[in-house]
């Protein structure tokens, strides 16, 4: 199988209260499968604010300390704005695992969010395994990645 790991970096998780029984179920999945990550938060249901954790994270893999990233939260919308927020950061809202592919083959997509009152554990676990399995395609991609940032 294919990953997009990359050795001895962990993968960034963060969420808000809505996202963490989810994450909860994406960290099993990962230390089932012997991936190392570094959760950023939130570490219960007590309400909270998705920003505290999302922006740590995202600063995490755009210095490399991390990479890649996965976000939730209740829709999935605002921690994704959160993390788009950085330029280094491209965050794709992802439902179904054929949008978590297409996000990286064509998107290059760092960070994988998901809407935690939306998807079962199942469904999250089987973006997670397609996000961290699928490729960059590059070639006419790599042209339109180039001109996301603000410059």
């Amino acid at each position: 199988m294919s990953t997009i790991l990359k050795p001895n970096i962990p993968v960034a998780l963060c969420c808000d209260h809505a996202g963490y029984a989810t994450k909860q179920a994406v960290m099993k999945y990962l230390d089932e499968q012997g991936i190392a990550y570094k959760d950023f938060g939130t570490f219960s249901t007590e309400s909270c604010d998705y920003p505290d954790f999302a922006h740590p994270a995202a600063l995490a893999v755009e210095k490399g300390e991390c990479y890649p990233g996965i976000g939730i939260c209740g829709s999935g919308e605002g921690i994704n704005i959160t993390l788009n927020k950085h330029q280094g950061i491209r965050s794709a809202l992802c439902w179904i695992p054929e949008i978590a592919h297409l996000a990286r083959q064509h998107n290059n997509a760092n960070f994988l969010a998901m809407p935690g009152r939306f998807v079962t554990d199942e469904q999250a676990i089987a973006m997670v395994k397609e996000f961290l399995s699928t490729d960059f395609e590059g070639g006419r991609h790599q042209r339109r990645i180039d001109k996301i940032p603000v410059k």
